[in-house]
């Protein structure tokens, strides 16, 4: 039986940026993948849909030239191209993960790691223990039971991400981030996009201010979105085209399509794990942990979208850096309760803490600060003046949330998120000094 310090299942966000901090710290570290190193976010996830998403804003700005006095702009688009920078991109950092390992002398085993006891791993017939463990698998794209959600041509964003060429007709099921996004980058591309959505407005975790105005503007592009619609079966044409049928307040519609994209959320990784093995704990959703991402086994923590709390790369990070901080016994101030999140759109949206939707049904009392882009200088400079700030405070002015709509929103929410994990006043913000002609002077109006 091998030894060491730490275990680690899982090679995505949350499980190499852990076995790094971990081997920084001077424990011995094996991590165990089945798949790629980088995970869900690197692979088929956040790393990917992003470079789409700046191919897609290119695109854009190309349809804008005559704005900038560049007449007659003409160009081929070739799709093929997209995807291979797509892959060269994962390709090397996925590269610079291996290296990393291989540097600062973290076990790489490539294999389905599952438990044979609560302190024994098996793997490719090989038997592991360590002092402690920390289980990151991550996600997959979780599937609505309808039928026809098995043909040919019903896709989950893994898969889009890999398709040949741009289909004429794509029509998207759920209108969360996933949904959102590929909805932005596939009209760009040239795409009849249909979004079809069963709650009554998309991105529920953004305030609904801010979502409606999102929806609205890449409507604007194209795109077609039937909210309160439930889909009840997807079939398969004779001409190999997809009929997607729904029902939307009660009445039966149809949309044709040449792909369909299930985006229906996603569901943590826990049924290759033997966990019953261990003795440990999880639902339907994830496996349960306390404050501290340990489970209901001694030294065995779970992090990441595996334990359902927060699935967003970022948040596997920093609860992995927890666990081995809280393992080493180094006393941290990460602060999970201050979440920022973005929507790579075009234009983008972003948040951090709590919105109006939220505060009111928690009968919080506050005050929204609002400021728009067309106010701002450089917003109109850069021809982005579509876009709105929305800042709460509480009765003491501290800032508790922000949703931003409008360019580079993520890079403006992150420096609200950075206040108030400061417990930052508004006031304070406006007092501090912003550069002057930056989008950042829409926070403070």
């Amino acid at each position: 039986m091998e030894k060491t310090d730490l275990i680690i299942i899982g090679a995505g966000p949350g499980g190499y940026r852990a076995a790094e901090h971990a081997a920084s710290k001077g424990l011995t570290v094996t991590v165990f993948e089945q798949d790629n190193v980088g995970g869900t976010c690197l692979n088929c996830g956040c790393i990917p849909t992003k470079t789409l998403c700046h191919n897609a804003e290119v695109m854009n700005s190309l349809r804008e030239a005559e704005t900038y006095g560049l007449n007659n702009v003409q160009y081929d688009f070739d799709f093929t191209k997209v995807i291979e920078r797509k892959d060269n991109v994962v390709n090397q950092l996925r590269g610079g993960i291996e290296t990393l390992f291989q540097q600062l002398g973290i076990q790489l085993v490539k294999g389905t790691a599952k438990f044979k006891d609560a302190h024994t791993i098996t793997c490719n017939g090989t038997d592991y223990t360590a002092d402690n463990i920390i289980i990151a698998t991550g996600s997959r794209a979780k599937l609505i039971p309808i039928p026809g959600i098995d043909l040919p041509g019903v896709v989950t964003s893994t898969e889009l991400l890999n398709i040949p060429s741009v289909p004429r007709r794509l029509c998207i099921v759920g209108a969360g981030v996933i949904g959102m996004e590929f909805a932005s980058v596939f009209s760009s591309f040239g795409s009849e996009v249909t979004v079809i959505e069963f709650l009554k407005e998309c991105l529920p975790t953004l305030d609904s201010d801010v979502a409606k105005r999102l929806r609205q503007t890449i409507s604007k592009r194209g795109v077609d979105f039937s909210m309160q619609s439930g889909v009840k079966e997807i079939r398969k044409n004779d001409d190999s085209s997809l009929t997607v049928t729904y029902e939307k307040k009660g009445k039966p519609q149809e949309v044709v399509a040449d792909v369909v994209l299930i985006a229906t959320g996603r569901a943590a990784n826990i049924e290759t794990l033997d966990l019953d093995n261990a003795g440990i704990e999880y639902t339907r959703q994830g496996i349960t942990v306390n404050d501290n991402f340990e489970t209901n086994i001694p030294n065995i923590y779970a992090i990441g979208d595996v334990n359902a709390r927060c699935m967003l790369a970022h948040a596997a990070t920093y609860q992995g850096l927890h666990v081995v901080n809280n393992i080493v016994g180094s006393p941290d101030s990460i602060d999970l309760n201050v979440m920022p999140s973005a929507i790579f759109t075009s234009p983008e949206a972003a948040s951090v803490g709590l919105s109006e939707d939220a505060c009111k049904a928690q009968a919080i009392e506050y005050t929204c600060h609002k400021h728009y882009y067309r106010a701002n200088g450089k917003a109109l400079a850069i021809n982005a003046p579509e876009g709105l700030v929305k800042i709460l405070t509480d009765n003491e002015g501290t800032i508790i949330g922000t949703h931003i709509f409008g360019a580079h929103a993520a890079d403006l929410a992150q420096e609200i998120s950075v206040l108030m994990c400061r417990k930052t006043k508004i006031n304070e913000l406006q007092d501090m000094v912003h550069i002057h002609p930056t989008l950042s002077e829409v926070l403070i109006g």
